[in-house]
């Protein structure tokens, strides 16, 4: 028979869980004609939760212990170690990523199933028709982020996509063969290929409590992105420090031509220094971009594990 695991990775969302087990479970119940042969089960990953998370999915665990099983963190890893870990201890034929707070529909659930049982698709992501209720600037830079690293990297990210998605057995082994400890996900979904079918949905708020993701937060995010999934800053800054050589080289030639022919330069002391300032600023900014990739590289080498179980049921 076969099962589907949900991956629901928690943090501090004590107000959201029950909200999301009954909504789900609803699902389940509504449409048991097409999941009449079919078993599920919840894999809650609770990343180091300062409220009472943790002890609702203890609570919620002991009710439904066949279905619901939880990992808790030592200690916040981040939502990419909560998702690492749960595709690691799912063990359905089918899994699927989810959000706890119901901005992903547990209502598409049928739909995508009925896809991949239905046809050659490995794959069914969702994407939201519209960023409404979303702070403009965030969706400004959102759209900027996609519209960059598509660009820039060899895979394609579907703008608008969420994690949210129903995956095959097959796809899912071909993402744990990935063993990198910086990790992002949606350009993992896509670096591993297969055939993705996506559906839309209209943006939905959080069922209970708020966002965790602060802007600073999501702007570091999108450049770990960029950084995991393209060269292409190191050939800017290989370029930009190119570039200046070539310039200082012109300029060293100009001023011993105007030496040789018109005799001493003229003094420009102020023009100099903010020439040197300058440059300064361009070598620190190309140091930057070479030590972001050098810490990456540093991370990986240690082999730390991506997270660390405190508890498990």
């Amino acid at each position: 028979m076969p099962k589907i695991s949900l991956i629901v990775p928690c943090y501090n969302e004590e107000l959201t869980i029950d909200i999301f087990y009954q909504a789900v479970e609803k699902v389940f119940r509504d449409h048991a004609d097409i999941f009449q042969d079919v078993t599920h089960e919840y894999r809650f990953i609770d990343d180091g939760s300062t409220d009472q998370t943790l002890t609702k999915l203890q609570q919620l665990q002991a009710t439904d212990p066949e279905t619901v099983h939880y990992l808790s963190f030592s200690r916040n890893f981040g939502k990419e170690a909560g998702l690492a870990a749960g595709l690691q201890v799912a063990d359905g034929d089918y899994v699927a990523v989810m959000d706890v707070d119901l901005q992903d529909p547990p209502a598409l659930l049928p739909e995508m199933f009925q896809i991949l049982s239905d046809s050659q698709y490995d794959c069914v992501g969702t994407l939201r028709a519209s960023r409404h209720g979303e702070p403009a600037i965030r969706s400004f830079f959102s759209r900027a982020f996609y519209s960059v690293i598509n660009k820039i990297s060899k895979i394609q990210i579907v703008p608008n996509a969420r994690d949210y998605r129903l995956m095959t057995r097959q796809m899912v082994d071909a993402i744990l063969e990935l063993p990198e400890y910086n990790r992002f996900s949606k350009g993992i979904f896509s670096w591993v290929g297969f055939n993705t079918k996506y559906i839309t949905f209209e943006n939905t708020p959080r069922s209970a409590g708020k966002s965790h993701w602060s802007f600073w937060q999501l702007l570091n995010y999108s450049v770990e992105a960029i950084v995991d999934f393209s060269e292409v800053p190191l050939k800017v800054a290989t370029f930009i420090g190119s570039f200046f050589a070539f310039m200082s080289v012109i300029g060293i030639v100009f001023i011993i031509i105007r030496k040789l022919i018109w005799g001493n330069s003229v003094g420009g002391w102020a023009s100099l220094v903010c020439i040197i300032l300058l440059v300064g600023g361009i070598q620190l900014f190309c140091l930057g971009i070479i030590g972001n990739y050098i810490g990456k590289i540093y991370l990986e080498s240690k082999h730390r594990p991506q997270y660390i179980v405190k508890e498990q049921k």
